[in-house]
């Protein structure tokens, strides 16, 4: 054999590769851009307000976790004390494993933070050694314990020799500093670890138990999803620990979603009298949500807005889905970027003074789009009235004057507008059955849709207002005058200054004279009197039509016509700031309103759009043989679409034999075979497979599964559609 061709090989050179330019954050938002004029200046206000979101919702966050984290730290701190005590009660307790069973709620995504924040604190005041683990992490007790000792040694932890093996062939680069797997492993890394902490003044003896405790810090292991752990494997790995407890400073922190029953249910007697078990309750994730709503969305000082319907989409994914204050935030930020991103004008969406200097630097063409606003033609005539200027649009100095004080109009909107909305709330949520809602978000989304004192439930709980006693309505006016002192507005000053001084008439109730009772029992009694003892139904009728007509011209005693003023006076409120936000000029600058946006990225329907696509092909494949006119699909769509759309035509069984003979015909049509020729709709090798592969695809994507009802068929799953 020759081997000179050897020295005949063809080489190929390649260019080297040129590195392709990663793009930014900047130009993913400025690529297809609505108004690409004036993107950079729009991404940064939006950068800037998400930071905002991100960092309120952050000390939010630490703030109402702030007391069960507290309480969690100062079990962790006692941990080791207890080991320090002599007597029979603390060695009963030394002896178990201590256990902080902390009950957070079903809002699962949630769960994250909270921990990353205890394991931060935990290591930042009480003990260096943190091990957080999940259950899809620890299958078995091997891996339970390998996770374990990686988190807390740092290093790479062999498990047995087969799998040790198995990974080495596995993985190519070698383990660094492989440890073995077992607690004796951590006890003596533990030793180690304390000995060198100590060991820096050998001289001098340990003072007090305080710098005890702080040479052996305890080993905390956090389990964050109790509820998805095996009980099995749970079991023997707190039965082990329970062994070393004398040796080693354990304690665990469980995290549960559910109930605390729970620990009962996946732990035997025999085990959970092993632990030494504390239970801490966590906010509830609807007040957690209230919290960040009041914090977040209603306030003049955040510039960005939520429409009615984009907010009730978000408070209804929180609701019916997944308890998440996580993902609720998340939804504002996706909506803080769809505004940004889509609508030109947003660059006015930042504080006022930014605000009426970006009005200055509007191009014509922005300026021409604050003319096409809907709400600016609304209100044209009016703010011709107002200005009194005979405004075109080519007077371009002029009109940006008028969309300054449009802005500052705005702006004094939501100032007024929030501080009005705390006080009907705070007068309707103390009425039963809570007319206008319980939680303050449902009054705003009422306030958002239409004008509140034209709804029903609202007159009624005026109605009911002017029926409360004397102290109930003092308490409630004087929660609103604490409430309208935080704000700087000249309208809420002089709403102040007027409710303090029916405050002061209320007062001065107390000292005056007590209403003339006799007069109005004689008008109220008098009819009475003249009843006969026997009587018709029509003078029975008259008497009590006369009694009805003296109730209401009974004179108010000065209370109740003090509490009725008082009563107008909010009614007059509510009227002059609770307006919908619609009602406004250039709300669209501020306000996202594309609910069906917000719904389709947060709320996906993967089953809608799996129909969509077999039904209409073309719109994925954009291939024009696919293409019909009559909705059906095309002979040269792909084999799940013919199949899925033959199997439309069938009951609730489907004959397999007859649906691969349709299939074939379709088939056969698309390959161009004559009708009248013997191979059309003959049932070969290829498409035998083919639809095979289809049917398959069919019983994987959930349209069909196989049955035992009757040989050789199938039964269908899904009914409706697209």
């Amino acid at each position: 054999m020759s081997t000179s061709s050897v020295s005949k090989g063809c080489f190929v050179f390649k260019p080297s590769a040129k590195k392709k330019k990663q793009l930014s954050l900047e130009d993913h938002f400025t690529d297809g851009c609505e108004g690409a004029e004036n993107s950079e200046v729009r991404f940064k206000l939006c950068q800037l307000l998400w930071e905002q979101i991100k960092t309120d919702t952050e000390v939010l966050q630490d703030e109402l976790n702030r007391k069960v984290l507290d309480s969690l730290l100062d079990l962790t701190r006692k941990c080791s004390s207890t080991r320090q005590h002599s007597d029979w009660a603390s060695k009963m307790r030394a002896s178990e494993i201590p256990t902080a069973a902390l009950v957070l709620g079903v809002n699962v995504p949630d769960h994250d933070m909270t921990f990353q924040s205890l394991s931060e604190q935990l290591q930042q005041s009480v003990t260096p050694h943190v091990a957080s683990v999940q259950a899809k992490e620890c299958g078995t007790l091997k891996h339970l314990m390998k996770r374990v000792l990686e988190k807390l040694t740092g290093t790479d932890v062999a498990v047995d020799d087969e799998e040790e093996e198995e990974e080495a062939e596995q993985t190519s680069a070698p383990l660094h500093k492989s440890a073995h797997c077992s607690l004796s492993t951590l006890c003596d890394w533990y030793n180690t670890k304390t000995k060198k902490s100590s060991g820096g003044t050998p001289g001098k003896k340990r003072s007090s138990p305080a710098k005890d405790e702080q040479q052996q810090p305890p080993v905390v292991i956090i389990f964050k999803d109790l509820e998805a752990f095996n009980p099995r494997v749970l079991q023997n790995f707190i039965l082990i620990c329970s062994l070393y407890i004398e040796r080693l400073p354990l304690m665990f922190i469980f995290g549960i979603a559910t109930s605390p029953s729970t620990i009962q249910h996946m732990l035997p007697h025999s085990v959970s009298s092993l632990l030494c078990i504390e239970l801490f309750q966590s906010l509830s994730c609807t007040q957690h949500l209230a919290t960040v709503i009041d914090k977040l969305i209603l306030t003049h000082q955040f510039p960005f807005k939520l429409n009615g319907k984009v907010m009730q989409v978000l408070i209804s994914i929180f609701l019916y889905h997944d308890f998440s204050v996580r993902n609720f935030i998340k939804g504002v930020q996706l909506a803080l970027l769809e505004h940004f991103h889509s609508q030109p004008l947003s660059v006015l969406c930042c504080k006022k003074k930014e605000a009426l200097l970006n009005v200055t630097q509007l191009s014509l063409r922005d300026l021409e789009r604050i003319r096409q606003l809907p709400s600016f033609k609304r209100h044209w005539p009016r703010i011709m009235q107002i200005s009194g200027l005979n405004l075109t649009p080519q007077l371009t100095i002029c009109f940006q004057d008028v969309c300054q004080r449009l802005i500052k109009d705005l702006r004094n909107y939501h100032k007024n507008y929030y501080p009005v909305l705390r006080c009907l709330h705070t007068l309707a949520s103390s009425l039963p059955r809570y007319p206008l809602g319980k939680q303050i978000r449902e009054l705003h989304l009422i306030c958002l849709e239409r004008n509140v004192w034209e709804n029903e439930d609202y007159q009624s709980a005026m109605k009911l207002l002017k029926m409360l006693a004397k102290e109930e309505l003092i308490t409630l006016l004087q929660r609103c005058a604490e409430i309208l002192q935080q704000v700087k507005s000249k309208e809420m000053k002089n709403a102040l200054i007027q409710l303090e001084e029916l405050l002061a008439k209320f007062k001065q109730l107390d000292t005056a004279a007590v209403e003339s009772v006799p007069d109005v029992e004689e008008s109220f009694t008098s009819p009475v009197k003249n009843l006969q003892k026997k009587t018709d139904l029509f003078q029975l009728q008259k008497t009590l039509l006369e009694m009805n007509e003296s109730r209401r011209s009974k004179k108010l005693s000065p209370f109740e016509v003090l509490r009725n003023e008082a009563i107008d006076f909010i009614d007059g409120l509510v009227k002059s700031h609770l307006s919908p936000p619609e009602s406004q000029t250039l709300n669209e600058v501020c306000y996202y309103s594309s609910s069906a946006t917000v719904r389709r990225h947060l709320n996906a329907t993967p089953r809608t759009s799996i129909q969509a696509a077999l039904n209409s092909p073309y719109y994925y494949i954009q291939n024009d043989n696919l293409k019909t006119e009559d909705g059906s699909v095309s002979n040269a769509a792909p084999d799940i679409c013919i199949a899925y759309k033959l199997h439309l035509e069938c009951g609730r069984l489907i004959n397999l034999f007859d649906w691969l003979e349709a299939y074939a015909t379709v088939v056969s049509a698309a390959e161009g075979n004559e009708p009248d020729s013997e191979d059309f709709g003959k049932v070969d090798q290829v498409k035998h497979a083919r639809f095979i592969q289809a049917v398959s695809e069919l019983e994987f994507l959930g349209f069909i599964k196989s049955t035992k009802q009757k040989t050789d068929h199938v039964a269908r799953l899904t009914w409706g559609g697209c």
